[in-house]
């Protein structure tokens, strides 16, 4: 019974170098991967794919030829992959006989699986369905969410709203990804921890950090309103993910051996390495809260470029200079374990003594 992830997205989520760090990790570990290449845009690949659509179908040959877009080319291309299966099967029964784990790197264009149902025979959902239905896939679908979307309350609700969608439509075991943690500081501040973005609760906070601006208090009961309808799903969360971090990038590897069942796999004889390893058990001590303290501190409050530069002109300086740069260096520290931002204070406030109502609601979740 083959096993694997379904790596979904919006445009620029870092899917294609996920799939490519997640392979090089599965790999050390002693796991077979293949990769498979469902995207006949993305022609720039980091990775070898193991199948690759484009050798089925070319993308800019078909906007050429028909006279489409980049929407309307790639929509023709997954129907003509959903009309030829049996391409799609020729491929991955060779891999399938040798027990690889696969990796399917998919379209970036939300509408492929977000809004078209399998019953229309092009989208991304009829390839999905005749994998689990009638190959027996064990899947489970990753979407990615790139990190920066927290930055922006509004953009960051838009994110929720995706996530939930998709969801609903894949119908498949699911995780929802922030990627590119470590660049995060790079778009701004977050107004609140983390674990906020992570947990998806008390959203009515999050209307009000869009601020007194004129669409925002326009709209300000419509956003209230998505966010019910959020937290009354209670199905979206989040896990943080930086790529180069190997505790967060295991502990994804733990949730989705969770979710497609490979974690209950007998694979006693299929590698030379401990069950143990492929089970991801040799992790599983850590918490969820242990990823997101570490990634909040390294990225989010920066603590650890703060304290190298501290570092720096502690090395630098002689005398009262080294005196100076101590003082600073342990400033700096103390500051990066405060809140962002006033909003931060008053979560984490409210966290503590278990209090306190959210703007346009009763009470906190």
């Amino acid at each position: 019974m083959p096993f694997g992830q379904v790596v979904v997205g919006p445009p620029g989520s870092g899917k294609t170098t996920y799939c490519h760090g997640m392979q090089q990790f599965m790999q050390a570990a002693g796991r077979k991967v293949a990769i498979v290449n469902l995207d006949p845009a993305n022609d720039m690949l980091p990775y070898q794919p193991a199948v690759d659509v484009a050798d089925l179908v070319c993308l800019e040959k078909v906007m050429v030829e028909l006279k489409l877009g980049p929407n309307g080319g790639l929509l023709y291309c997954m129907n003509y992959l959903a009309k030829n299966l049996d391409w799609l099967q020729e491929k991955l029964e060779p891999l399938e006989k040798e027990d690889y784990y696969f990796i399917f790197d998919c379209p970036g264009q939300v509408e492929l699986f977000a809004v078209a149902g399998a019953q229309e025979g092009g989208s991304l959902r009829a390839v999905v369905d005749w994998l689990s239905n009638s190959r027996a896939y064990r899947l489970v679908a990753l979407q990615l969410v790139d990190a920066h979307l927290c930055t922006d309350p509004s953009k960051y609700l838009s994110a929720l709203l995706l996530s939930l969608n998709t969801m609903l439509h894949l119908e498949l075991p699911h995780i929802n990804v922030l990627s590119k943690m470590d660049l995060v500081r790079q778009y701004g501040s977050l107004d609140f921890n983390l674990d906020f973005y992570t947990e998806v609760q008390d959203l009515g906070y999050l209307v009000a950090a869009m601020g007194g601006k004129p669409f925002s208090n326009k709209f300000k009961k419509l956003s209230l309103g998505l966010c019910e309808v959020v937290e009354e799903y209670g199905l979206v969360s989040f896990v943080p993910l930086a790529i180069q971090e190997r505790e967060s990038l295991a502990k994804l590897v733990i949730a989705a051996d969770k979710a497609n069942g490979y974690c209950f796999a007998t694979l006693r004889g299929h590698s030379p390495y401990p069950p143990e390893i492929l089970y991801g058990s040799a992790t599983s001590a850590l918490g969820d809260k242990d990823i997101w303290l570490s990634l909040q501190e390294k990225y989010v409050d920066g603590e650890v470029q703060e304290r190298a530069e501290a570092g720096e002109r502690e090395g630098k300086g002689e005398g009262k200079d080294e005196e100076s740069a101590g003082r600073g260096g342990r400033a700096v520290s103390e500051a990066s374990k405060a809140p962002s931002s006033t909003f931060g204070k008053r979560a984490e406030a409210q966290k503590v003594s278990g209090q306190g109502e959210a703007p346009g609601q009763g009470g906190s979740q």
